[in-house]
Parts: structure tokens; sequence; C-alpha cells
């Protein structure tokens, strides 16, 4: 293609111009793609960056007395362990940021946070430093 700005609409035109009756549709269906560079999965994005990778979660955790507690854990995909655990009745953004601020030293920030979209988070999380993925739905039988 010499022209690769060109789109159908354009090429259309111009053959029209030439006295070529031609639809629209026909001149998009024969002309070349242009091949998208492949990007990493996440798959592999996990595994290539494993080492500085953490997740952080809320979850619910109900007693036997029917109250809820919350639980916000925090996750090395590296190493495969379990940083940090904290629990409390009544979470709130300030919480979740120091709960955060504990959970990683100075020393040993990681370079993504992987998080789902809970309105409980707030403004904690940073987009460039989280990365948002969003949750599968899981089956249950």
């Amino acid at each position: 293609m010499e022209n690769p700005l060109w789109g159908a609409s354009r090429i259309h035109g111009e053959l029209l111009m030439l006295g070529f009756e031609v639809a629209e549709s026909t001149v998009s269906k024969y002309m070349v793609r242009p091949s998208k560079p492949r990007s990493q999965s996440w798959k592999t994005f996990l595994r290539n960056h494993a080492e500085a990778i953490a997740a952080i979660d809320m979850c619910v955790v109900p007693t036997l007395t029917f109250e809820q507690l919350f639980a916000f854990l925090v996750l090395d995909h590296g190493r495969r362990q379990l940083l940090w655990f904290e629990v409390t009745r009544h979470p709130t953004a300030a919480w979740l940021a120091r709960q955060i601020t504990e959970a990683f030293p100075w020393t040993s920030t990681p370079d993504y946070v992987i998080r789902d979209n809970d309105r409980a988070f707030g403004q904690v999380c940073v987009p460039k430093t989280c990365v948002y993925r969003k949750p599968r739905p899981r089956l249950f039988s």
C-alpha cells in the first residue's frame, strides 16, 4: 500500500473520480489490513514481572455472632506468600492507606500493585502504580 493513511472511503472517492463504479464495502474488503504487533498476554506479564508485583484485596469474614469483619490482604507474587494481613470492623480509605504503607517498607515497595475495582480503596491507589484487573466471574457448583 503506497499510502497507509488512506482509508476505504478515501480510496473509494478516488476510484469514483477516475470513473470506476465500485462500492466502498468492496474497497474495504480487498484492502490490506495492517498487522498489529502482538502484545504480551496477562499470563506472560505476570511471569515476567512476578518479583515486582503485589496484589491487594479486601474480603468479608463472617463471625459466629453473625457480624462482619473486613480482612485486608497483601500477597507477594514473586515469593507467593502473604505479606500483610489486617482485620477491621469499619474499613475506610484512610485505614487502607495506612495498611498499604505499613505492608511495604521503604526498601520493598513493589513496582506494580494489582487490585480489583473496590470502592473501599478510594483514591489510595493512583493509576500509575495500580493495575486494575477485572475479576472473572466464578461459577459455584
